[in-house]
């Protein structure tokens, strides 16, 4: 059975209002976070930012061989990046003391 076209605009402004809902609970979400690392209180071009929020979502992007799964302390896995430090622990020849 086809559907009138009246009724798949009907359908299609339902969902542009949910993607629209959707997009604000994200931003909502991404925004607390920022705030509570600080970015808040610091004067950065929007370019550079949205340069260096690429960076981190290409982190957590499966495929690339650098997310994994962790604990995010309710006992659902949460990707983490795992980078060269957590990877391969300090030898010898490197400064890994843990000290700063």
């Amino acid at each position: 059975m086809k559907k009138p076209s009246s009724k798949i605009r009907d359908e299609i402004a339902k969902l542009q209002d949910q993607l629209k809902a959707a997009e604000t609970r994200e931003a909502e979400r991404i925004g607390r976070i920022a705030l509570k690392a600080g970015l808040g209180e610091l004067e950065i071009d929007e370019t550079v930012m949205l340069s260096r929020f690429e960076d981190i979502a290409a982190d957590f992007r499966p495929g690339r061989g650098t997310a994994r799964a962790v604990s995010d302390g309710r006992g659902k896995g949460a990707g983490q990046r795992e980078d060269a430090s957590s990877a391969i622990p300090p030898g010898p020849a490197s400064s890994g003391s843990g000290e700063a």
